[in-house]
């Protein structure tokens, strides 16, 4: 017999636990499906915008959230932009979210986000309401005019397939998703054909560095008119040797054939010792669906809007997204709200990105 709930939520990062926090505290039911068991340790999404406090002050949870904060209270999320390394004579504090706190009801907070997803779990865990199926991968998703149904695998066990029924499903499931794939909504975007680096390393001689020259800042990045409005930055992920590093790279670059010890160090200006955790790489694009909704299936987060991982965007955009929906379905699946309240949904914003300098790209990651 297939299971049933109201929702089914495909993806288990900070959307699509959000929405199931969200949607169990208006009394919907969902079942969760995430394939990864663990989490991520990447220390990316680390600005958190003065909404995304907002949203877990509602939840109930944003004292914890707050607690799990890495860098000292008083580091703003402001940083410094320099001249072509961090050691050069021409450089600038730029101001942080603080600048505008006045006028929130919540103060911004700044920390990597596998901190924050464990907040969402643990809230997650004492909600009745929510299934949780981690370690399942979505495979197949079919509706009609009654329902959707969703085929999962178990990943992490034994193999075994189910089916699970619901009114509806939101795909949170990131960039490449199957949601969004098989429901058939197209997206478009900007491909800047630009591979990234990012860099996770450990060093306390630079952090030793940095702080003989500036004051304790979220982020450190150069300019240089080398790299055609593309830029380098660090930024911290705590006060004592945590870093994470952005810059682009050739095309061919690999973990194996790069000296990334060499790049950060002109980067900084000066030498130091350090020790990877991480090496990856992203491409440099922008990618907006054409529509958010269609028939019984919705997509929020990634799924929907894909951004360069700066200013942690995709996560605050991500968690709005499902802010917006959460209570939308709740109505309608409570019959007070009709069908016009979820085609609000429907349309997104076409976000023309070619119209976006890169130098102009907000870039407090």
């Amino acid at each position: 017999m297939a299971k049933h709930a109201q929702v089914i939520i495909v993806g288990g990062g900070p959307v699509g636990v959000g929405l199931a926090v969200d949607l169990a505290m208006r009394g919907i039911s969902s079942i969760l499906v995430e394939r990864r068991v663990g989490m991520h340790n990447i220390p990316r999404g680390q600005n958190l915008t003065q909404r995304t406090l907002e949203r877990f002050y509602f939840w109930g949870c944003v004292d914890e959230l707050r607690a799990q904060r890495l860098l000292p209270p008083e580091v703003p999320a402001a940083g410094v932009t320099a001249y072509q390394h961090l050691m050069s004579d021409h450089w600038h504090v730029f101001a942080g979210r603080e600048a505008v706190g006045q006028y929130y009801f919540q103060k911004n907070d700044r920390m990597p986000q596998y901190l924050l997803e464990g907040v969402l779990r643990r809230k997650m865990d004492t909600l009745p309401l929510v299934e949780q199926r981690f370690g399942w991968a979505a495979r197949n998703i079919e509706q009609d005019s009654n329902g959707v149904r969703v085929t999962v695998e178990n990943e992490a066990g034994d193999r075994s397939t189910q089916v699970l029924e619901a009114d509806y499903v939101v795909g949170c499931d990131g960039g490449h998703s199957l949601v969004r794939e098989q429901a058939g909504i197209k997206r478009g975007g900007s491909d800047f054909d630009q591979v990234m680096v990012l860099a996770v390393f450990r060093s306390r001689e630079f952090s030793d560095g940095l702080n003989k020259r500036y004051q304790l800042l979220s982020t450190y990045r150069v300019l240089d008119p080398a790299l055609n409005g593309y830029w380098e930055f660090f930024g911290r992920i705590d006060p004592e040797e945590g870093f994470f590093f952005h810059a682009p790279v050739p095309a061919s670059t690999t973990r194996d054939n790069f000296d990334f010890a060499a790049l950060v160090h002109k980067v900084a200006g000066f030498k130091f010792k350090c020790e990877f955790d991480h090496v990856g790489f992203w491409d440099l694009k922008v990618a907006v669906a054409e529509e958010y909704r269609k028939g019984r299936v919705f997509i929020a987060g990634d799924a929907a809007h894909s951004h360069p991982p700066y200013g942690g965007f995709g996560l605050n955009n991500g968690l709005e997204d499902i802010a917006n929906l959460g209570w939308k379905l709740a109505a309608r699946l409570k019959g007070h709200g009709g069908e016009a309240l979820l085609d609000s949904d429907r349309k997104s914003t076409r976000l023309n990105s070619s119209h976006i300098p890169l130098s102009r790209m907000p870039s407090s990651a």
